[in-house]
């Protein structure tokens, strides 16, 4: 199965969700190939089935109920999000949510992160903190949504929810964990080329728009 890698670079939450939702109908039609977005988003704040806007109150940046699945989380400036955008020919969601941990353990571990899972809170974990979160929806078997790795992420954001339903003092980056900030480019470059390495994918073309 190809998998076609489109870097949207700097983008706000809603356009991007629009077009997730427009590759989701078009690869259920059989129109566009298995599809991974890779984007940093500006400030904003989603919401899964688990949670609803009237929870939160007022907030000084965007907030926006979405499909997926999970709680609350918090997007933003200096936060890796990919959106993979591919059908599930075995109707394993669960399989889906291992390779995109798998994925994201594999590239952080190129920059000397362990990270690890803990069974009941998708993502990954880094003793006890949770460096990546990972929420999923499906229509037609296409799954969309996906993960968001905290690169250089200012967590004090986080401090305005309980992100996936946790105390915000869970949630930690790579730059809290190796004390420094990140090449952005290059995690971005680490966590494709280990999504694109799971097998059964091949990439197809790299777009950058």
């Amino acid at each position: 199965m190809s998998l076609r890698v489109v870097d949207l670079g700097r983008a706000a939450y809603l356009p991007t969700l629009e077009m997730q939702r427009r590759l989701a109908a078009g690869r259920a039609a059989g129109e566009v190939p298995d599809t991974l977005l890779l984007v940093e988003h500006e400030h904003v704040i989603t919401l899964g089935r688990k949670t609803s806007p009237e929870n939160l109150g007022a907030q000084p940046i965007p907030v926006v109920q979405v499909e997926r699945g999970g709680d609350a989380t918090y997007h933003g400036p200096g936060q890796l999000v990919g959106y993979p955008i591919v059908m599930l020919e075995d109707h394993d969601v669960r399989r889906h949510v291992r390779e995109m941990e798998a994925a994201l353990i594999a590239a952080v571990a190129r920059f000397g992160i362990d990270g690890t899972r803990v069974d009941g809170h998708p993502g990954v974990w880094v003793g006890g903190r949770k460096l990546a979160s990972v929420g999923v929806a499906v229509i037609g078997w296409v799954a969309y949504h996906g993960f968001a790795l905290n690169v250089n992420t200012d967590l004090s954001y986080f401090e305005m929810i309980r992100p996936c339903g946790l105390d915000p003092r869970t949630m930690t980056s790579m730059q809290n964990l190796l004390g420094a900030p990140q090449d952005f480019a290059e995690v971005k470059k680490a966590v494709a080329g280990e999504y694109l390495s799971i097998p059964r994918r091949a990439v197809v073309s790299a777009d950058k728009h």
